[in-house]
C-alpha cells in the first residue's frame, strides 16, 4: 500500500448492546465487550483485516458535547448525533494508520481544505489490556474518521469464528463523488470499494452466513 491509511473497522448501530451481542453470538460470531466496566461497545475481531464494532450510542457525554460546541466543534457533535440516530445496520467506517501520528493525513486534508479534530482515547478491555490510540475526526461528517492502531494488538491469532468466518473480504462504501479524490489520496485498501452515493455500506465475509 502506497498510502498510509487502510480500513480499520466497520461500525454497526444497535439499539440494545447486550441484546445485540447475544444475537451476533447466535449467528456464530465470537463477540467481546469493549470495556471491562460499563461498556458502550462490543467488538467482533478477525485475525486479519478490519473488525466490526457494535455501538449503541456515541462514546461522548452530554457534557463533552457541550464543551465541543463551546470550542466551535458543532460539526463533530453533529457526527455523534447522527451516529445515535442511525437505524440498526452498518453505518460508518474508520480508517487506520500504523504510524503513531497523522502527519501524512493532515497534509492531504489541508490540501483539500478540510478541517479536523484530533483527540486521544483509551479503554481497559475485558482481558485487562489498556488499549490506547489517537483519533482524527474530519469536520466534514460525510468523511470517515481515522485512528492510529492500538498500542497493543487485540486481535486473536489464527482464529476462525464458530460460524466458519475468518475475515471480512469486501466493504462497499457509498461516497459523494466530490470526496472521491480525497479518499483515494488518503486510503488504498484492496478490501474497500468506494461507490458513488452517500449512505450505502455493505459488508461481505469470506463465508456466507
Amino acid at each position: 500500500m502506497n498510502n498510509s491509511l487502510c480500513l480499520s473497522h466497520v461500525l454497526y448501530k444497535v439499539n440494545n448492546l447486550n441484546k445485540s451481542v447475544n444475537e451476533f453470538i447466535k449467528k456464530g460470531f465470537h463477540v467481546e465487550f469493549g470495556s471491562k466496566k460499563n461498556p458502550h461497545n462490543a467488538l467482533i475481531y478477525f485475525s486479519e483485516g478490519p473488525y466490526i464494532e457494535l455501538i449503541e450510542k456515541a462514546p461522548v457525554s452530554k457534557f463533552s458535547k457541550s464543551l465541543l460546541k463551546l470550542i466551535g466543534k458543532q460539526k463533530l457533535v453533529d457526527r455523534f448525533n447522527n451516529w445515535e440516530k442511525s437505524k440498526p445496520s452498518y453505518f460508518e467506517i474508520c480508517l487506520e494508520t500504523y504510524s503513531n501520528n497523522f502527519k501524512n493525513e493532515i497534509k492531504i486534508l489541508n490540501k483539500y481544505d478540510q478541517k479536523y479534530f484530533i483527540t486521544s482515547s483509551k479503554r481497559l478491555d475485558p482481558k485487562n489490556r489498556l488499549l490506547k490510540w489517537e483519533l482524527l475526526f474530519p469536520m466534514e461528517i460525510n468523511l470517515p474518521f481515522f485512528m492510529t492502531y492500538f498500542n497493543i494488538d487485540p486481535k486473536p491469532k489464527n482464529f476462525v469464528h464458530p460460524n466458519g468466518i475468518s475475515k471480512i473480504k469486501k466493504v462497499v462504501y457509498g461516497l459523494d463523488k466530490k470526496f472521491k479524490n480525497l479518499l483515494e489520496d488518503l486510503c488504498e485498501d484492496d478490501l474497500l470499494f468506494f461507490k458513488e452515493g452517500s449512505g450505502e455500506l455493505e459488508v461481505m465475509f469470506d463465508k456466507q452466513l
